[in-house]
């Protein structure tokens, strides 16, 4: 039986105000105040970063998304392919600081930051980055993503004293997730595939796009078999067999912004065609940034539960 949401979001609350979050002011060894610091617990252990840091890194767009709702300057961030809704980044008055996989560990150490926020693309460098500066892993967990997307919200709002507003914002997406569920539960089943290279994988539940279903409620088409943050290789048969009442489909290729067959072209056979999605015109075509490089940031899963919500009414 899956655990109801409400229940949850109560655990990640729960989680959220375990976290060791405690200001605490040091002395220096010539008897004056240092700057209050905050630990903080996060993916890779515990760390002690400054309260309300002024110069702050991150290599997570999810996070950038919510410190942008926050109002939170950020100084750094990898600059290359930077979705339209957090194009203002780009600016030549903050620093680039590499790519989303491959930091520039110069320029970071250039800049000398404050906090670096990194999450799982570059999560294999925390030793390196935390020679640098404090560092904090903010990786949401794909089997219960919205407690942990709670907590990392929380996270947030608690290092930059956002509490407040943070709290009210996920309020406010709670409301839409609870809206959004209560008609999707009743709209069908669903598959989520996306196409790259011209190739095929499905995701399900407890999937990094599992949010459809372990959160908004959508019933699985499929049992899906996840393998890390890849997913299950199918085929147009596969499709057909599982006759879906919704096709979610995300286009990697354009999330990365390489040239390839479009998702709608890859679809558009015969088999697929034969299904109870593409019969009704149920076969929504994600953002592929905001699904697949984005993810977890207040305005960006306002925006994916819309995008489910418009889908399923």
């Amino acid at each position: 039986m899956k655990t109801p949401l409400k229940s949850r979001l109560m655990a990640g609350a729960a989680a959220a105000s375990m976290l060791t979050l405690s200001a605490c002011a040091q002395e220096a060894e010539a008897g004056s105040s240092s700057e209050p610091t905050i630990s903080v617990e996060h993916a890779q252990g515990t760390t002690e970063v400054p309260s309300n840091p002024e110069t702050v890194y991150t290599f997570d767009l999810g996070v950038l998304d919510t410190l942008d709702v926050l109002a939170v300057p950020v100084a750094g961030v990898p600059q290359a392919g930077l979705p339209e809704s957090l194009s203002q980044y780009g600016a030549d008055d903050v620093a680039n600081i590499g790519t989303l996989q491959e930091p520039d560990f110069e320029a970071i150490s250039a800049g000398n930051p404050d906090l670096i926020i990194i999450s799982g693309r570059t999560a294999d460098y925390y030793d390196e980055f935390s020679d640098i500066a404090p560092t904090i892993d903010l990786s949401v967990a794909a089997a219960e993503p919205m407690p942990s997307f709670r907590e990392v919200t929380t996270t947030l709002g608690t290092i930059f004293g956002k509490e407040d507003a943070a709290e009210e914002k996920l309020a406010a997406l709670d409301s839409r997730v609870e809206e959004t569920r209560a008609a999707a539960v009743d709209a069908g089943t669903g598959l989520i595939v996306m196409t790259s290279g011209g190739e095929m994988t499905a995701y399900g539940t407890g999937s990094r796009f599992g949010l459809i279903h372990d959160v908004l409620g959508v019933p699985t088409a499929a049992d899906i078999v996840a393998d890390g943050r890849h997913g299950e290789s199918i085929s147009f048969e596969f499709i057909a067999e599982k006759d879906p009442d919704h096709l979610f489909i995300i286009d990697r290729d354009v999330a990365i912004g390489e040239a390839g067959e479009a998702a709608s072209a890859v679809l558009d056979n015969d088999l697929v065609n034969g299904t109870k999605a593409a019969k009704n015109g149920k076969i929504t075509m994600l953002d592929p940034t905001s699904w697949y490089i984005v993810g977890y940031g207040l305005n960006n899963v306002d925006a994916m539960v819309s995008a489910v919500q418009d889908a399923t009414a």
